[in-house]
């Protein structure tokens, strides 16, 4: 039997979160199924899965339940495939759930890529690299032009460009990217700098310095500058100590809590930190973490 829900907020996560999922043909009710007839997806466009997280969402699931429930489309007699919802699926087996929620849906192979791209998507689950590596392989395997997978996505063509385009850094450079040490702005300021190497060198500035989007902005138009003068690319200036203390601080908090930790601080040293969440799976992570410091202190 599920555990049953904390109200982790007063009024609840289900008023606060919206509940549709994906638009897909199939029952719009939730099923209770046992986890032993599920199987992952082997094309689920999340490609890592951090087991630290996934212990904290267990943690959660044992305490709140499965808030959302999974998509999942039949496969057999007794056998359901994963379209959505694996982190939940691999986090409820750790919190010894014997059967998880889920709205069962229709989708071939083709859809159920699709589909499990536009649920995290719209989640966003997906870090940039694994959307990325989703898109091309859509275009690839179905032969699609950026167009036709915009029209059937819903997203932009020239958002889905930017995203390929991301698969031209060196590897370095996307490891990063979808281990979040960098992120978006960060990359399209270095995709403006032709050479792979110099985009490296500043690509390590951002690393060691913990350089903002529009420093990196500036530092790459300076690298195109020097380079076409055949001059060496110009360092980035050292930021002060008490800059560097707030970074360090911010670095550690985000080590900590697992997600980039916002932190602002003014001359007078008034500022505040903010714990981003994208999702509530995210806000179940946060719960978890808050709910062992408060225990630990105890």
């Amino acid at each position: 039997m599920p555990p049953i829900r904390r109200n982790a907020l007063g009024r609840g996560l289900d008023s606060l979160i919206s509940m549709d999922d994906v638009p897909a043909r199939g029952s719009s009710a939730i099923n209770d199924i046992d986890v032993t007839l599920i199987s992952p997806n082997p094309d689920q466009p999340r490609t890592t899965f951090d087991e630290a997280a996934l212990d904290e969402l267990a943690v959660s699931i044992r305490e709140l339940g499965i808030i959302q429930p999974l998509s999942l489309r039949k496969t057999g007699p007794d056998a359901y495939q994963i379209i959505a919802g694996e982190r939940r699926y691999r986090a409820a087996i750790k919190a010894g759930l014997t059967s998880v929620p889920a709205y069962i849906r229709t989708a071939n192979d083709s859809e159920l890529t699709e589909m499990a791209l536009i649920e995290n998507i719209q989640r966003e689950d997906l870090n940039a690299i694994e959307i990325a590596l989703t898109f091309k392989k859509l275009i690839d395997q179905y032969r699609l032009t950026q167009e036709r997978l915009s029209e059937r996505i819903g997203k932009k063509r020239a958002t889905i460009a930017n995203f390929l385009r991301l698969l031209k850094l060196p590897a370095e450079v996307q490891l990063g990217l979808r281990d979040k040490r960098v992120d978006m702005g960060h990359a399209r300021a270095l995709l403006s700098i032709e050479k792979p190497a110099l985009q490296l060198k500043l690509y390590n500035e951002i690393l060691r310095q913990g350089l903002s989007v529009r420093k990196v902005e500036e530092l790459a138009k300076a690298y195109r500058e020097a380079d076409e003068a055949g001059e060496e690319a110009p360092a980035a200036k050292k930021a002060d100590n008490r800059t560097n203390d707030y970074d360090i601080l911010k670095k550690h908090l985000s080590a900590s809590f697992r997600r980039p930790v916002q932190f602002t601080c003014n001359a007078k040293g008034k500022g505040k930190i903010t714990f981003p969440f994208k999702n509530e799976d995210e806000l179940e992570q946060l719960i978890a973490i808050f709910d062992t410091i408060k225990h630990s202190e105890g």
